[in-house]
């Protein structure tokens, strides 16, 4: 598993596209409209994944996606709402990625251990 930190005025598809060649095999990719561009669809593709994201507004021919498998996207939602519960992670306090990065690790641990309870 690999974790990718990124500023802040990254583009979604910039920093998932650094993230492409380690991602693992899957059949379907679920992104939000931050991912939709031509290259990243692309990429997508020639890997044999197919890309589950809805079309920006700037698109003028919209691309077709699987609607019922987006609605799924909302479990992904839920669990960065979870991490934004903690106010050191929802307000970055930490000025250092590595110590950012290191508290959404520790929450997350958290998070998962209280789930499993």
């Amino acid at each position: 598993m690999v974790l990718l930190l990124t500023e802040g005025q990254m583009s979604d598809h910039r920093g998932a596209a650094l993230m492409l060649s380690s991602l693992p095999r899957a059949k379907e990719l679920l992104g939000d409209k931050g991912y939709d561009s031509n290259r990243f669809r692309e990429a997508l593709v020639e890997r044999g994944i197919a890309p589950c994201i809805p079309s920006s507004k700037s698109r003028k021919v919209p691309l077709p996606y699987d609607k019922a498998l987006y609605r799924q996207r909302h479990r992904i939602e839920n669990m960065f709402g979870r991490l934004k519960d903690w106010r050191r992670i929802a307000m970055r306090y930490d000025r250092c990625a590595h110590t950012f990065m290191s508290a959404i690790c520790l929450a997350a641990t958290v998070l998962f251990w209280i789930n499993e309870r």
